[in-house]
């Protein structure tokens, strides 16, 4: 049976940087990658109530010559490594490489990588749920029908809120930790 196949499955689709790890600006070695607060704890948590972990994120830095792929491909590879401990892993990651002047379908807040990611697993949108840390991973899940949770970037103070109100968007989640945001995500059922 392959991943996609069976029952559609519920998701916890998260942003990389700023949400599950310190946005480090263009960052490429994967050495320097360490976990925010709460986030092992917090994709357990999710595992263990039945959701697959997807990434999704933009990663521009590859188009612009900053890092490559397999830069990219080793610090998701590190992620995991930081996850081991607390028995849980991203199941799959989804990146974008290209620029936000590309148009691409796949950089949110387009929803090409949540499609890619629905075709590969028989992602359930209606079930699943998006944390992020900035607007577009709101926009992007909002008009999937997700449930959306937005958290400070690890939880430390950003203009994150402020950015969500000028665009007139209110996440159904708003919170300062990743952990009580998933924490959230389960009450909802």
């Amino acid at each position: 049976m392959s991943k996609g196949s069976g029952s559609p499955r519920r998701a916890l689709f998260v942003d990389r940087d700023g949400t599950l790890n310190p946005d480090l600006h263009y960052l490429k070695e994967a050495e320097r990658l360490e976990l925010c607060r709460g986030v092992g704890r917090g994709l357990k948590l999710a595992h263990d109530h039945g959701y697959l972990i997807l990434c999704v994120t933009n990663q521009s830095g590859i188009e612009r010559g900053y890092y490559t792929a397999e830069e990219v491909e080793r610090i998701h590879g590190r992620l995991n490594e930081l996850l081991r401990p607390f028995q849980v892993q991203v199941d799959q990651f989804y990146y974008c490489p290209h620029i936000p002047e590309s148009g691409c379908a796949c950089r949110k807040p387009g929803v090409g990588l949540f499609e890619r990611a629905h075709a590969d697993w028989n992602v359930a949108f209606a079930t699943s749920a998006m944390v992020g840390d900035r607007s577009l991973d709101i926009v992007a899940a909002r008009r999937l029908g997700l449930v959306t949770a937005f958290v400070t970037p690890c939880g430390r103070p950003s203009d994150g809120v402020a950015e969500l109100r000028r665009e007139g968007l209110v996440a159904d989640i708003e919170t300062d930790r990743f952990e009580a945001a998933v924490l959230r995500i389960l009450a909802l059922g």
